[in-house]
């Protein structure tokens, strides 16, 4: 099963919707332009149910088989973009300052828009397909709020399946591993408070520079002396504020930060180091110390039985050689998660070939993937859905 001769006639069409999706990015869940664009056009392709405003501004298309009656499977794909300055230079780049696609999504949108399309004109299948269309997947959980709506149960899903682009990994070739194959992650904000003064009398201060600055190094200590050199745990720092002055020592000092686990167990673990380093300094150094601790999505866990399924379909569209079945985990979160949290099924990655990495400026998402995307969904639902 190789790709779908249909979908590779399809390949221009999909690629202007996903270009023109490119040059509209929306963020968050305030993507009333795409979801707008999604509902019309999965309108036009004739789904049998087209609801919207599902998680706030998801969609969901529902397409019924020539047997309606029947097991109901679910296909999500993500519509927002991030808020950076595109510099790719592209005909298609951004036209709003600011945000762009820097991580595919206008691809996924695509591609799932594409299958919709070949699935309402064929339905080769018994039962049904509900094609997801969620905002808000980087860093708004918009995929745990469409599971809040009822997502699951409104539509008799049974089973649910994602994909996402991989720079580096060739056109045409697919990578997933069962079990966690994207991280939890959890957000940190931590503020010393110490006690300012002029910069030429720091005996006279609690300087909450000098004590971020070793918390800084010590917090790196969690991945590198208290947890297991086996398991899988990132801890990083990305945002460091303090002061105004040259001459004056503040009064406070902020950082904040990600961490990066694939084990609930690491998780917890991490955060109790966090706060013991910060309660040993703030003793140490006569300071205030708050930890804002916040987790957020849970670990992206592939269900085995679905693993292998998808794996399978990928192979009869790509061939066994290019599906990659044992792939390290990806330390990046995903909120596809919560929809595995609550169906069984697979979340696989699709390679994008040589290009910028994801969330960088000079991404975008290569059209010579849309055809092997969309005989994957395609095969899929109708292998899932055999009558």
């Amino acid at each position: 099963m190789p790709i779908l001769n249909r979908a590779a006639e399809m390949q221009e069409e999909v690629a202007g919707w996903r270009r023109h999706l490119h040059q509209t990015p929306e963020l968050n869940f305030d993507v009333f332009q795409t979801a707008a664009f999604v509902t019309d056009k999965l309108q036009a392709f004739g789904c049998d149910e087209v609801v919207t405003g599902l998680g706030k501004t998801g969609v969901v298309g529902i397409i019924r088989g020539r047997k309606g009656e029947g097991p109901a499977i679910g296909l999500r794909a993500d519509m927002d973009a991030l808020p950076i300055n595109e510099i790719t230079g592209k005909p298609y780049a951004s036209s709003v300052p600011g945000k762009m696609h820097a991580c595919g999504h206008d691809g996924h949108t695509a591609m799932l828009l594409g299958a919709a399309k070949y699935l309402a004109e064929t339905r080769n299948f018994v039962g049904s397909v509900a094609v997801i269309f969620q905002p808000a997947e980087e860093g708004g959980g918009g995929g745990n709020e469409m599971v809040k709506d009822g997502i699951m149960d409104r539509f008799g899903i049974s089973k649910v399946f994602g994909m996402h682009n991989m720079p580096g990994l060739p056109v045409g070739e697919f990578a997933i591993k069962p079990g966690p194959i994207m991280a939890a992650t959890a957000e940190f904000t931590i503020t010393v408070k110490g006690h300012g003064g002029h910069a030429a009398m720091p005996h006279a201060t609690i300087d909450p520079i000098v004590i971020t600055s070793h918390l800084v190094s010590a917090l790196q200590t969690i991945a590198s002396r208290s947890t297991d050199p086996v398991e899988a745990v990132v801890v990083s720092v990305t945002k460091f504020h303090a002061g105004d002055a040259y001459n004056v020592i503040p009064e406070k000092a902020e950082i904040a930060g990600t961490v990066r686990t694939l084990k609930k167990e690491v998780a917890r673990k991490a955060e109790e180091k966090i706060r013991a380093i910060c309660a040993g300094l703030a003793s140490a150094f006569g300071a205030t110390i708050e930890v804002d601790y916040d987790p957020n999505y849970p670990v992206t866990f592939n269900h085995p039985e679905e693993t292998a399924f998808a794996s399978d379909i990928a192979a009869g569209v790509a061939g066994d050689a290019n599906v990659h079945r044992a792939i390290q985990p990806v330390m990046g979160g995903e909120d596809f998660s919560y929809m595995l949290e609550a169906r069984p099924g697979a979340f696989i990655f699709i390679g994008n070939g040589d290009t910028a990495g994801l969330h960088h400026p000079a991404y975008d998402f290569n059209d010579e993937v849309i055809p092997h995307g969309m005989s994957y969904w395609v095969r899929l639902a109708e292998t899932a859905l055999a009558a």
